[in-house]
């Protein structure tokens, strides 16, 4: 499948996502700012998100809307939450032809049927599901009637939840499905991370996989794509002092380069499977084990272990015959140090 301009699959780099979320803290020139960094850092595409305080919930203060989970907004309503964290849909068109101008890949995270229908005018690459999303039915089966990729977070689902949203996008004849791995805490503990469920969740489900990461730093990450993970999207701030609800566990642009780095380079550690041998490693195989005599010796004498050894460097006869040469005779004779070779043995044949 493709994201804009990007493939997305086993054979290519890893889509690197930078989350906007909450990073511009009110203020649009920041959240510009932000897309620029993040084009600099090495990102393949940012996201929004795409809503209003109403219609994420209702401004209501009872025990319901209060945050007190021992996240890092307790004390706040959710409508209080949404109303500080909100991207303004007025903002929209201009953070659209800011990434543009990066040549930045720009798509957004709806969480209402209004936001889907609001976020089609910009022929949307793809609609990413957040993790508190994944139980939405009818906002997953609207999103994928659009017919472009749908990234879905897992953080809070079961099983269960991932085969419905997955049977729900299939439903509709859309077979673009990335699951995300994703700890639904912020931040997220390392120890919750279960990175092992990235494969799993790509043969269970039949999707392509990514991660979406809540924890601090850049480690998780990059090992979740030495596991397989096709898309990697990690909340990305110009600068942490700016504040907001999400500043605490997102990157900035020094560590959010790192990331970048530290993916790409893991990307090059794994490769392909290969058996072949680089011209720079067939140089090097002169300093492999070969066989070697290792003692002055007469035409005629015998060769023992005395006087044949299997030693660096590798210009003799392959240590693989070193079993059949013993015992046979030298043909010639031989100073110390020479690299042994089949005509200086008498009446041998190979059986290799």
């Amino acid at each position: 499948m493709k994201i804009g301009n990007k493939n997305i699959g086993k054979d290519y780099p890893s889509f690197i996502i930078a989350e906007l979320s909450a990073n511009h803290n009110g203020n649009l020139d920041v959240a510009i700012e932000t897309i620029k960094a993040a084009k600099r850092c090495g990102a393949d595409a940012i996201k929004l998100q795409t809503y209003t305080p109403d219609t994420m919930t209702i401004d209501v203060d009872n025990k319901y809307f209060q945050i007190n989970e021992g996240t890092l907004w307790d004390g706040k309503t959710l409508h209080e939450l949404y109303g500080e964290a909100y991207t303004p849909w007025e903002w929209h068109d201009q953070l659209f032809e800011a990434a543009e101008k990066e040549g930045l890949i720009c798509f957004s995270s709806p969480f209402d049927l209004t936001a889907v229908d609001f976020l089609e005018k910009y022929d949307m690459p793809a609609y990413k599901i957040a993790s508190f999303e994944i139980q939405d039915i009818p906002l997953i089966e609207y999103a994928a009637s659009k017919g472009k990729p749908i990234i879905m977070s897992t953080g809070i689902a079961t099983e269960e939840d991932i085969q419905l949203a997955v049977e729900t996008c299939r439903k509709v004849g859309n077979n673009d499905i990335i699951l995300l791995k994703c700890t639904s805490s912020y931040p997220a503990p390392l120890e919750l991370a279960n990175l092992n469920t990235i494969p799993d969740l790509k043969t269970r489900f039949d999707v392509e996989v990514g991660f979406s990461d809540h924890t601090y730093g850049s480690l998780a990450p990059t090992i979740a794509v030495t596991l397989g993970a096709k898309v990697i999207e990690k909340h990305f701030i110009l600068d942490k002092n700016i504040g907001g609800p999400d500043a605490d566990f997102s990157l900035d642009v020094n560590e959010f380069k790192e990331m970048v780095d530290q993916v790409r380079d893991a990307e090059k550690l794994l490769g392909k499977v290969s058996y072949e041998v680089s011209e720079k490693v067939k140089k090097n195989r002169k300093f492999a084990r070969s066989l070697f005599v290792v003692k002055d010796v007469k035409a005629g004498e015998i060769i023992t272990s005395e006087n044949v050894r299997s030693i660096r460097p590798g210009y003799g006869l392959h240590p693989k015959y070193y079993n059949q040469i013993l015992g046979k005779s030298f043909s010639n004779n031989i100073v110390k140090g020479t690299p042994l070779n089949l005509q200086f043995i008498e009446n041998f044949d190979v059986e290799f």
